[in-house]
């Protein structure tokens, strides 16, 4: 439940409000030289209170690494990241604890766990704050994956409510992608998508938006058919992230709605080198990698939190009005650009390593 992974291995620790988040990365190669900067790096583009459209929250997000390195290079042994949670504020949360916020994990877990075992403060376990964890052990993986196989991951803002960036999915730089805080490698766009967010905010409301991502340098061949597909590896990480509603590959739901003839991907011989003449399939034919790269999208949902009036139930079945305070952020998607990358890296490197 908390383990994701088979030849290597990340499992998640912690809760929003708790002492540390963090992960054990087990099952990862001895002698690779350990590049902190690459990880704190990640971890700075995903830590809340780094723009007016993120949370207020402010937390240094200064990794520990407490085993499996000597020397500067790991060892082969399990890697513990632990981040330090020094900016929690759990009063904002006493008057919510016997409340169900919508659209939160609050119901479901109680359900699930029992009423009275569930951490209430920031969500607890349910918390996007676990993923900073995630990104710690996932960057070191992402690192590998460029320095060692030549496999590069790169994500961007696809869209914000229905401001769209309409260009052909391609491997854009981390400084093209961070040039805005909204990260949509396009400024134009990027800054309308900064003001609506900015207008969600002002109104105490929300919103979603598209992560596209783009893993290049995989080779043909590289998955499993039937129930280990490579495709449904990288879903199950992408749905497994915080506020995530949808997940699609290459030409994804629109080619529903088209026919064969528009959408197939017809193959051709350069010059000894196979590959397909459009890429609709998003790098991955049955289950296994084409060579072509890989290109996928994830859905987020708007933010739960909002400061709107909204009406809900409390832990007994009473009807109440909720009204939420504390830090939350207007739209997630930004900072979820380093964790959907992390994620990735690990569902590849489960794969080729």
């Amino acid at each position: 439940m908390n383990t994701i992974g088979k030849n290597i291995r990340l499992t998640s620790y912690g809760e929003s409000h708790g002492e540390s988040v963090g992960v054990i990365l087990d099952g990862f190669v001895a002698g690779f030289e350990l590049d902190e900067t690459f990880i704190q790096n990640q971890l700075n583009r995903r830590k809340p209170g780094q723009s007016a459209i993120s949370t207020p929250r402010k937390e240094v997000d200064k990794v520990n690494i407490l085993s499996g390195v000597f020397k500067g290079k790991t060892t082969g042994a399990p890697i513990h990241f632990e981040l330090l949670n020094q900016n929690a504020k759990s009063q904002d949360y006493e008057k919510l604890k016997d409340v169900y916020r919508p659209s939160h994990a609050d119901y479901t877990y109680d359900v699930r766990y029992g009423v009275g075992n569930r951490d209430f403060r920031g969500g607890g376990r349910s918390s996007a704050r676990i993923t900073a964890g995630w990104v710690a052990g996932g960057a070191l993986v992402q690192d590998f994956l460029v320095r060692e196989k030549g496999i590069h991951i790169a994500a961007y803002v696809k869209q914000i409510g229905d401001i769209r960036f309409e260009a052909d999915a391609q491997i854009y730089t981390q400084q093209e992608v961070d040039a805005t805080s909204v990260r949509c490698p396009n400024d134009a766009l990027a800054q309308k998508m900064i003001t609506a967010i900015g207008l969600a905010k002002k109104e105490k409301d929300s919103l979603g938006g598209i992560i596209e991502c783009v893993i290049s340098g995989v080779n043909a061949g590289i998955g499993n058919p039937v129930f280990n597909k490579l495709n449904a590896a990288l879903g199950h990480a992408m749905l497994s992230i915080n506020a995530v509603k949808g997940f699609e590959l290459g030409g994804g739901f629109e080619m529903s709605a088209k026919r064969g003839s528009e959408v197939n991907d017809a193959f051709q011989n350069m010059h000894g080198v196979v590959s397909t003449k459009s890429n609709h399939s998003g790098g991955i034919q049955g289950g296994i990698s084409n060579g072509m790269d890989i290109v996928f999208r994830v859905a987020f949902k708007p933010t739960a939190t909002i400061g709107t009036v909204q009406e809900t139930l409390d832990i007994i079945g009473n009807a109440v009005n909720i009204e939420a305070t504390g830090r939350h952020d207007p739209c997630v998607v930004p900072r979820a650009i380093p964790i959907v990358e992390t994620l990735a890296a690990i569902v590849i490197a489960d794969f080729v390593v």
